[in-house]
């Protein structure tokens, strides 16, 4: 299996504990996710995120619904974490969220590794709707962390 990976990283003028916070609560990947992909927070196994609990979503990719359940296989707050896929669209998703202070701001990063089902057409036209998808999440997330 071929695998790919997206790297995305944002400075957010805000201390790592506000940002780790932020992405702590599995609603909020909804208001940083395009509008295209209809994302829907449907469950969570836990109240609270840590290692282990799963996140089952609903959205819709190139029009077509899907469902979309992650795990949470690493939670080292407020340094870093890790969603993985369980059941989904990739064939493989593992996704590191990372975050480092420096000074009162702090550096957002994004280290998704996936595999795509299908042959070379399919990877062509996934890895540009997810650097789309990024682009989208460093753009909210800079407006959301502007105004607060």
């Amino acid at each position: 299996m071929k695998t790919h990976r997206l790297h995305s990283e944002l400075r957010i003028e805000r201390p790592v504990e506000e940002l780790f916070r932020f992405f702590s609560e599995p609603r909020n990947l909804q208001v940083i996710t395009p509008p295209w992909l209809h994302l829907e927070v449907v469950s969570a196994t836990t109240p609270s995120i840590r290692a282990g609990t799963e996140i089952d979503y609903r959205l819709r990719m190139r029009g077509i619904p899907m469902r979309w359940r992650s795990r949470i296989s690493v939670w080292e707050p407020p340094l870093r974490f890790v969603d993985e896929q369980v059941a989904g669209p990739y064939r493989r998703w593992r996704h590191v969220h990372s975050f480092e202070p420096e000074g009162e701001a702090t550096i957002a990063r994004d280290d998704v590794e996936y595999a795509a089902w299908g042959g070379p057409l399919v990877r062509l036209l996934v890895a540009p709707e997810l650097e789309r998808v990024f682009a989208y999440r460093r753009h909210a997330l800079s407006e959301i962390f502007r105004g607060s």
